[in-house]
């Protein structure tokens, strides 16, 4: 899938610097090392010319994205109440982090990257793909090695957790059955800005919420529909990445929000859906009597507000990125006081 989350530490206009040339300058240096990292992490902007198969493989991955389903694994554990830190649910809770990221989450990017192959000729031409620097066969293996394994995970998963029903594997087949169907033709749901970011909202929200929730306790339909609604915020948050690639869109015929309603309209949009569904969960959790929680959760809704008047809404095209690594850790700690408040209510 697209980037959720990209919080590129760049500045304002990047460069693609060759790895291969060597720099002269101070400043020069810590530009290529800076290109280097972006590579490796799978962020825009990245350098052309790596020859390490497996950095290349990493890249495909997008590494960057890991984060926030591996968080959302963290999310669900809190919410279900039952989570206590003994070395085994430690190490079990990292090997469902291993599944949601590295592994599922890697596949996504892979298949997105092979799907994508012709866009990111024109947004992003070093990507691995369009650089040459990968092999159709190789792109294909890796998408079948990180499916099969994060689906491999997800059933000792369910065998560890005794579920009588695998209701993590079900999760990871379906999560995956979603990736395919964002990036694939004939439905590549990504080509309707409505339909796939909200796709992509929810894979990077709900699905390892209920990851995590499953693993430790009971999955239930409350969770399920509340998540569903918070991910309507992570809708938001994927919007913000269509505005690096408006004018490949356009070229290929792909219905983004940037593109259907003009980049103003659609940046407005984009905060208005980060913000009304977070106050939305900060309601319903007041409903609960879950009142400090409700009052954390607004206090962390403010300064989004704030970055978003700051950043974002004077000029998206320019200020994506730093209004994504400014106001994104308000939202994740947010959702981590959704589920922690969640779990203490039993519900």
């Amino acid at each position: 899938m697209s980037d959720l989350t990209q919080p590129e530490l760049t500045p304002e206009k990047t460069e693609q610097i060759p790895v291969d040339v060597q720099p002269n300058t101070e400043a020069e240096l810590a530009a290529s090392r800076s290109a280097k990292t972006r590579q490796m992490l799978g962020m825009k902007g990245a350098a052309s010319g790596e020859t390490n198969i497996w950095k290349i493989r990493l890249q495909l991955m997008k590494p960057i994205t890991w984060i926030p389903l591996i968080w959302g694994v963290v999310c669900g554990a809190a919410s279900s109440g039952n989570y206590t830190w003994t070395l085994e649910n430690v190490l079990i809770a990292a090997a469902c982090m291993l599944m949601s990221g590295p592994l599922l989450a890697g596949y996504t990017q892979t298949i997105n990257d092979f799907y994508d192959r012709e866009i990111d000729a024109i947004n992003e031409p070093y990507r691995p793909i369009p650089s040459g620097a990968i092999s159709i066969p190789q792109v294909i293996t890796q998408v079948w090695v990180l499916l099969l394994g994060g689906i491999g995970v997800a059933y000792l998963l369910d065998l560890w957790a005794g579920h009588d029903f695998p209701t993590i594997t079900v999760l990871a087949i379906g999560g995956s059955f979603i990736s395919y169907i964002y990036s694939a033709p004939p439905l590549k749901l990504k080509k309707n800005g409505w339909l796939g970011n909200y796709a992509l909202g929810a894979s990077y929200i709900a699905l390892p919420w209920w990851a995590g929730h499953a693993l430790f306790g009971d999955l239930n339909a409350t969770i399920v529909i509340l998540t569903l609604f918070y991910s309507l915020a992570g809708l938001g948050i994927a919007v913000v990445n269509d505005f690096k690639s408006v004018e490949g869109d356009k070229q290929l015929g792909l219905q983004s929000l940037p593109v259907m309603f003009g980049v103003t309209t659609a940046a407005w949009i984009c905060v208005l859906m980060i913000d009304i569904f977070q106050i939305g969960i900060a309601g319903y959790l007041v409903y609960i009597h879950q009142n400090l929680s409700a009052t954390i959760l607004m206090l962390l809704v403010i300064p989004q507000i704030t970055f978003q008047d700051m950043y974002f809404l004077r000029d998206p095209l320019k200020n994506d990125v730093k209004y994504q690594a400014s106001a994104q850790p308000f939202l994740v700690l947010g959702m981590l006081v959704a589920g922690l408040a969640l779990g203490h209510a039993g519900v």
